[in-house]
């Protein structure tokens, strides 16, 4: 077993009153594959129908029915292997996993146990320290991708003496796709399943919307001490590592890291007071920024799995699985590359590009025929800044893509510049109207005219003689680009409103001062 990094991963540790632990994490990620219909039965998955109407006589367990398999959803399986470079077994099994409640009406999940329809796979995340640090890469193994069929919803709030049950989510298609456990830091799990997300939905073999429970992850936690980890890595015996606990459902970046930093201290606290850790499964409370247990964790015996006698074995050709994998599109490994080559950007500018499928359409949109470097500069600084401030979806930007372009040409050709290109964009973001209009209505085109801009440069030079001596002082000492130069090179932008040419200003300024 090994676990290969691209960069020194740094070491994360949690001080304890006995000393320091380490953090284990794997995760087990639903991801409700995009059909129309669900796994067994040829009922919508549309989202926001009325409680109980997407249901048929098969995903509410009436006596007689017999599942019948949704090839759509055995595609888009095989599509999510591929696209996580996992073995695709040509022969898979459908289980029964039994276990009762209330939004569960056959008494049992329809799952796949011992034979998934995907084996072994990898995927390589990439990690942005939230307060400084160097970024870094590190792989992630993939233990397996299962078929298998949702529950419905109980709903706990409609009234305080009686729980309400909707089976429209009963038998929809999902993918659980179980990680090894190579993940370290709660920020690594958060990064994980980012990137698992992306990949999924540029594959469009899952939607993505985890507001919608659409991807959700259960998150395993564990605690370890220093050194443990790697005898872990070494054997594959489990036994190095400390007792884990589930954390159910989570649908937030955010909450993954919260939930499981609160999670590995909490274990640590009980076991350095002479305690053990039970296994179980643990819900997270989003107010508090607490876990609570929600129920005892069952092993793989307590489901008493046993091939379904409804559904026969799947088997699949592999010229079925090579049709698939040639349909592939571009994922996000693959596009950053190409943004690297292609647009000469540095892997953390095309990382942040690619990481979304609608980001990166967005860039290539802005950027063509363009200067790359500025519209990458453009796009994922000023933009995706004031996006990422104001909580806003790119969909509903309110600069797109060619309205952005065209404010990037008026820099390119010293209408606009730079600097005056943040207020244009404001107003952009204000009024919604294209950056040419707020231009020439704000009257904030460039000054390129020298003769206008040595008669600002002229009148500064002449009312600040003590700072002309000092740029001669420094030009006397050696130094090629005299500090003070600095100091007039402000004024004069701020004599001309902002609107001289800043190349222009420092010729000028260079040739009037002897430099």
């Amino acid at each position: 077993m090994t676990v290969t990094t691209a960069t020194p991963r740094p070491t994360y540790t949690l001080k304890g009153a006995t000393g320091d632990w380490e953090v284990v994490m794997g995760l087990e990620v639903h991801a409700q594959i995009a059909t129309k219909a669900k796994l067994f039965s040829g009922a919508s998955t549309q989202y926001g129908a009325e409680p109980n109407s997407n249901v048929s006589l098969v995903d509410a367990a009436m006596p007689g029915m017999l599942p019948v398999i949704n090839e759509a959803c055995v595609e888009q399986a095989v599509r999510t292997g591929l696209g996580l470079k996992a073995q695709i077994n040509l022969f898979s099994r459908f289980d029964r996993k039994n276990y009762f409640y209330p939004d569960l009406p056959q008494g049992y999940q329809i799952s796949q146990f011992a034979h998934p329809i995907v084996g072994e796979g990898e995927m390589m995340v990439d990690v942005e320290p939230a307060h400084g640090g160097e970024a870094y890469s590190f792989t992630v193994g993939i233990e397996r991708l299962h078929l298998e069929q949702d529950a419905g919803k109980s709903i706990h709030d409609m009234a305080p003496d009686a729980t309400y049950v909707d089976l429209n989510r009963s038998g929809v298609a999902l993918m659980e796709i179980v990680s090894k456990p190579h993940i370290r830091t709660p920020l690594e799990a958060a990064a994980y399943v980012r990137k698992l997300r992306s990949i999924v939905v540029a594959l469009g073999t899952c939607d993505g919307d985890m507001e919608k429970g659409n991807l959700r992850a259960d998150v395993n936690v564990s605690v370890c001490r220093p050194g443990d980890y790697e005898k872990f890595i070494e054997t594959g015996d489990f036994g190095h590592l400390g007792t884990r606990c589930e954390i159910k459902n989570m649908n937030s970046f955010r909450f993954i890291q919260q939930a499981s930093e609160y999670e590995a201290k909490r274990q640590i606290e009980i076991l350095e007071g002479g305690g053990e850790v039970d296994q179980e499964t643990r819900l997270f409370d989003t107010v508090t920024g607490e876990t609570r247990s929600m129920r005892s964790k069952e092993d793989a015996h307590d489901y008493r799995y046993f091939p379904d006698p409804d559904l026969l074995p799947l088997e699949i050709e592999q010229s079925y699985v090579d049709k698939i994998k040639a349909s592939l599109p571009e994922l996000p490994d693959e596009k950053r590359a190409r943004f690297v080559a292609d647009y000469g950007l540095s892997s953390y500018d095309a990382g942040v590009l690619t990481a979304e499928a609608d980001k990166a359409e967005f860039f290539e949109a802005v950027a063509k025929g363009r200067d790359n470097r500025l519209s990458a500069n453009w796009v994922s600084q000023e933009l995706f800044g004031y996006l990422n401030r104001e909580d806003v979806a790119l969909a509903d930007s309110p600069v797109s893509a060619s309205a952005l372009g065209g404010l990037i040409d008026l820099i390119s050709d010293q209408t606009i510049s730079g600097k005056i290109a943040k207020t244009v964009f404001a107003l952009m973001i204000e009024t919604g109207d294209e950056a040419g209009v707020i231009v020439e209505r704000e009257g904030l085109k460039q000054v390129t005219d020298t003769g206008a801009i040595e008669a600002v440069v002229d009148e500064i030079i002449a009312a600040n003689p003590e700072q002309v001596a000092q740029v001669q002082a420094q030009k006397a000492e050696g130094h090629a680009k005299p500090k003070a130069l600095g100091w007039f090179v402000g004024q004069v932008m701020k004599g001309s409103g902002g609107k001289a040419n800043p190349q222009a200003v420092n010729e000028i300024l260079k040739a009037k001062l002897g430099l």
